[in-house]
């Protein structure tokens, strides 16, 4: 019993740990904000930094570094199908109890499937797993198939006209065909992709510069999301999220996800205790703050993201707990 015990308090201590510098730097960003330290336009500018520049650079060195054969291992199965149904759910109840176009509702997908894989996975999968192998595998599932279809739901969503009458014909299929261009987040992903099943060595400077680059992402989207926080309009346009909307995004991700991720991954692939804990402590992971950058950057209503951030990350502290409770070595 001692020994469990201090499994259990060993494992809260990883999860405050990691929380940590999430409620630190979106609160540092709040503070900006209030203080007007860096001016009105500050929260917009930030966030086209981080979607044109700091992102792209972070994905690019990730993703060029990586093995996309990962993708075949059969806890990524796992993983990937709760992740398309919940994302899928969330699409389709925006869409038909909340009334939200097809971009928002893209967003509302996001909110409820994309996992903070990044800066608060991998200190959780470190201390709790004792490595981040399937953590790197989330990451890039997410950033080669997940991301490159919210991207083209929010880019035909948004495309002038929507696909009215007034569009040119093949106008909608030509945006399509060009959105890796147009789009740095796909483009830098694709360029990555290229440079992994190439084996090209890339510069020491190239992709040290990129690490610099890409090491200001997480910390900016962070700051981005707290000056939001600060009684600023949540919307571009069109109408503001309310609690309901806000609630179903978090209940799907927090408490669906994982639920189904356990469910494809115990009864139904019977995979060993330690891949069925991974893929339900990730899929527990709160949503991404990429949600909120992604709003933004697409002129959409932000409340949604933003709020479905800020709560699904105090809830995911006590789903994050009960399933390493529930699953882990000391149950």
């Amino acid at each position: 019993m001692p020994d469990g015990r201090t499994g259990i308090m060993a494992g809260m201590h990883a999860l405050l740990s990691a929380f940590a510098p999430i409620w630190i730097l979106t609160g540092i960003g709040y503070a900006v904000a209030r203080s007007g330290l860096l001016g009105a336009q500050a929260e917009a500018v930030l966030g086209r930094f981080v979607f044109h520049v700091a992102m792209p650079a972070a994905l690019f060195t990730m993703v060029s570094g990586s093995h996309p054969s990962a993708f075949a291992h059969p806890s990524m199965v796992a993983f990937a199908a709760a992740t398309a149904l919940v994302s899928a759910l969330g699409f389709v109840v925006a869409r038909r109890f909340f009334g939200r176009g097809r971009a928002d509702a893209a967003i509302s997908s996001m909110a409820s499937g994309y996992v903070n894989s990044a800066n608060l996975g991998i200190p959780v999968a470190v201390q709790v797993l004792g490595d981040a192998s399937f953590v790197a595998q989330v990451i890039l599932f997410q950033v080669l198939l997940v991301s490159p279809v919210i991207l083209t739901l929010l880019d035909s969503g948004t495309r002038p006209g929507g696909g009215a009458a007034g569009e040119r014909p093949g106008g909608g299929l030509r945006r399509m065909l060009t959105m890796p261009v147009r789009n740095p987040i796909i483009m830098a992903s694709l360029l990555g992709l290229a440079v992994s099943v190439t084996g090209l060595r890339l510069p020491a400077a190239l992709t040290h510069s990129c690490d610099l680059l890409g090491a200001a992402a997480v910390p900016t989207a962070l700051v981005t999301l707290g000056m939001s926080l600060h009684g600023g309009p949540a919307a571009a346009t069109g109408r503001v999220a309310g609690r309901a909307e806000v609630g179903a995004a978090v209940a799907l991700k927090t408490l669906a996800q994982p639920l189904i991720a356990y469910a494809v991954a115990g009864p139904l692939l019977h995979l060993p205790d330690h891949q069925v804990l991974a893929v339900v402590l990730c899929s527990a992971l709160p949503t991404a703050q990429n949600a909120f950058i992604y709003a933004r950057e697409y002129g959409l209503d932000t409340g949604l993201a933003r709020n479905g951030v800020v709560a699904s990350t105090v809830v995911s502290m006590v789903t994050l707990s009960f399933a390493t409770w529930a699953l882990g070595p000391n149950r």
